[in-house]
């Protein structure tokens, strides 16, 4: 199979079901974003982490995965492939036993800090983004909410391993200072 088909030369794409739609359609743009949260893990995990995070990393990974494949099936009653709420449960789960061992937060954090660190907040911002894309299209279109709470619980979990990645290595945040 090649990996080119040309179908999408006229600037649309398709989406499960057969429906074709518009490269530039909020939906797509979701999908997209979220595709790019997967990426910027992908470069995170070249990286060397506790295995505690690694293996959380890649389960966000196949996640995303189910995320969109959620986006792209616009038939919410089609059940398969949806991010679910024991998904949500388990990213806060996660960001509870992380922030267990942080110090409470009494600034405002700059990303930045070691390099992994910094990664996981651009992970943040594309998730930020990919989750603004989504109430957008949920303004137009039916979703699955659980997805785009799980975006929000995910910038959340992403912001908290940022700072845990700092602690970890004896790195300071960094500190906005106005």
């Amino acid at each position: 199979m090649k990996i080119y088909t040309k179908t999408g030369d006229d600037g649309t794409t398709g989406l499960q079901g057969g429906i074709r739609i518009s490269k530039s359609d909020l939906r797509i743009q979701a999908y997209g974003a979220v595709d790019e949260i997967n990426s910027v893990l992908g470069i995170i995990l070249t990286q060397d982490l506790d295995s505690d995070v690694k293996s959380l990393l890649v389960q966000i990974q196949n996640d995303l995965f189910v995320a969109g494949s959620d986006l792209s099936n616009p038939d919410l009653s089609d059940q398969k492939t949806r991010i679910t709420e024991s998904m949500i449960l388990n990213l806060e789960s996660h960001i509870d036993r992380f922030e267990s061992e942080l110090a409470p937060l009494a600034n405002f954090i700059l990303p930045g800090g070691n390099t992994v660190a910094a990664f996981l907040h651009l992970a943040r911002t594309t998730t930020r983004r990919a989750e603004t894309i989504l109430v957008e299209l949920s303004k137009k279109e039916a979703i699955n909410i659980s997805c785009q709470k799980y975006l929000n619980r995910l910038s959340d979990l992403f912001f908290v391993m940022a700072r845990l990645a700092n602690k970890r290595t004896n790195t300071p945040d960094v500190i906005w200072k106005p």
